[in-house]
């Protein structure tokens, strides 16, 4: 049995994922920027501006759920030869901690270090220090985080110097490369929201699997959210 995976090994995970999120979410929320994610509701939208607060966690699940839910299916056509690999886990925890990313910034939440303290705390069930979360501690390196933010970011961390409408394939490349990342801390992957007991036993055939793991992972999601709501009521 291995060592157990430390705070500061999860907040040295998390940080890069949770800052490559951020040009992510830029580029969804630019109108026009991501072919194939269009909505009348897109935010920066006169309709996005209407609605309130929920309406945007809603969107964010619901429209961002569909690409990520579909990315991290894709193990599932290997049936339980795959569930057996931490691929789909690695992928999931990476699609959970950008909707988690997209709902702090609803709430008004900037700082990395307390976005990484909610994704611990809603993926892994941690409740990491503060001063940790922030990098606040003798072996944090501001250099190596930068190089891991951008090269997990790939071409989104570009997208404000060289706008151009980018694919679903590149956030699907990008979703990839943070799963790679989060195998960093495969314990505790496992432990991640997922979808009911019906979709992982459909996730286990082959082929046919990918089906329940879609379903699945989009049932994961909605959990993240209410998990979510719950760490903010208890913040507030």
């Amino acid at each position: 049995m291995g060592e157990a995976i430390s705070d500061r090994q999860v907040v040295a995970v998390l940080r890069p994922v949770v800052r490559a999120s951020g040009p992510v979410l830029h580029a969804l929320r630019t109108p026009g920027r991501l072919e194939g994610l269009a909505s009348i509701r897109l935010p920066g939208s006169a309709a996005w501006e209407a609605t309130d607060r929920a309406g945007h966690v809603d969107w964010w699940v619901n429209r961002l759920g569909r690409l990520t839910s579909l990315v991290t299916a894709i193990p599932g056509l290997g049936g339980a030869l795959a569930d057996r690999l931490p691929v789909q886990d690695a992928l999931g925890t990476a699609a959970q901690a950008l909707l988690l990313t997209a709902i702090a910034e609803e709430y008004g939440v900037r700082d990395t270090g307390d976005k990484v303290r909610l994704v611990a705390w809603v993926l892994f069930g941690r409740d990491i220090d503060a001063a940790l979360a922030a990098g606040k501690h003798d072996e944090y390196d501001p250099a190596e985080e930068d190089a891991e933010t951008a090269k997990l970011a790939g071409e989104f961390s570009q997208m404000e110097h060289r706008p151009r409408r980018i694919s679903l394939k590149s956030a699907g490349k990008t979703l990839w490369r943070m799963g790679r990342a989060l195998m960093a801390i495969t314990g505790e992957l496992e432990k991640r929201p997922h979808g009911r007991f019906y979709h992982r036993a459909v996730g286990m055939l082959p082929v046919v699997g990918v089906v329940g793991d879609y379903l699945g992972e989009r049932s994961g999601l909605k959990r993240v959210r209410r998990r979510a709501d719950d760490w903010f009521a208890r913040a507030a």
